[in-house]
């Protein structure tokens, strides 16, 4: 799918209107393919996008990974698919192109559901001040390094294999799933572009003016109606850091802290997730 410059690979199910599922890291568009089939069944069209950098040709033709930068693909990607709206689903860094997406053209986003990474400043303030919150994110700091390219695919992608098993201590990925994820990272550049967004998320602000305002109103106020998840167990995000979120959305958040469930949520609980998204988008 032709959008903002890339060639963008999609998964997708039914026909109705437009929900698009976005990923995150380190992750691909395949984990969505059991809530792509509940939207299906009850009447969505269910679009499941690669983020950019994801595949060997999605290198950012522009060189960034910032919010900005995201939630503009998720808004072409809209366009390119003939609809002038969408409902967002986002994991991860999923829930950035989500929240950017929002900010950027409210009137384009129906509804938004976010899941395992807050929104706000409290995250970023969390990575300068929070001791608890820094040593979940030791990943993002090793990504600032060089020899994260070399280390993440030794012994089998052993370092994917830690992530998930820390960020959803009682879940396991399945062997075939897990064997293709792997596959998916493998391929010749995505590594280094999958680095960009934690690059540029501790890099100096953009000089450009333009480029400046743009990410300022991908990460201002949501005036679209959300929800957001978060597992209890989450070993990337602390659920604390999202106390505070709703003053950011002007149309109402609803927030929910789902038991016994950690990072992937949407993995280790399909039908509970589906159905809680249902709800929240209507029939």
């Amino acid at each position: 799918m032709a959008a903002n410059g890339l060639q963008i690979p999609i998964l997708e199910a039914g026909d109705g209107p437009l929900v698009l599922c976005l990923h995150g890291f380190p992750d691909h568009a395949r984990s969505w393919t059991p809530i792509l089939r509940r939207l299906a069944w009850e009447g969505y069209w269910a679009v499941a996008p690669a983020m950019r950098g994801y595949w060997p040709g999605g290198a950012a033709p522009d060189g960034q990974y910032g919010g900005s930068a995201l939630g503009t693909d998720v808004l072409a990607l809209i366009a390119a698919l003939g609809r002038e709206t969408a409902d967002l689903v986002g994991h991860d860094i999923g829930a950035r192109a989500a929240y950017a997406a929002a900010g950027l053209e409210p009137d384009r986003i129906r509804k938004l559901v976010g899941m395992s990474v807050p929104y706000g400043q409290q995250l970023l303030t969390a990575f300068a001040a929070d001791g608890d919150q820094q040593r979940r994110s030791w990943y993002m700091f090793f990504f600032q390094t060089r020899l994260a390219e070399v280390s993440v695919p030794l012994n089998d992608f052993a370092f994917i294999d830690r992530l998930w098993r820390e960020w959803s201590p009682s879940y396991a990925l399945p062997n075939a799933e897990r064997a293709l994820l792997k596959e998916s990272l493998a391929q010749p550049g995505v590594l280094s572009q999958t680095f960009g967004f934690y690059r540029q998320l501790f890099g100096a602000p953009p000089e450009d003016a333009a480029l400046q305002a743009l990410e300022a109103r991908a990460s201002g106020p949501i005036n679209v109606p959300s929800l957001y998840l978060h597992g209890a167990e989450d070993g990337c995000m602390a659920a604390y850091l999202s106390e505070g979120m709703e003053a950011l959305f002007p149309k109402g958040l609803e927030k929910e802290i789902i038991p016994g469930v950690g990072h992937f949520l949407h993995l280790e609980q399909p039908d509970t997730i589906a159905t809680r998204i249902l709800k929240f988008l209507g029939p």
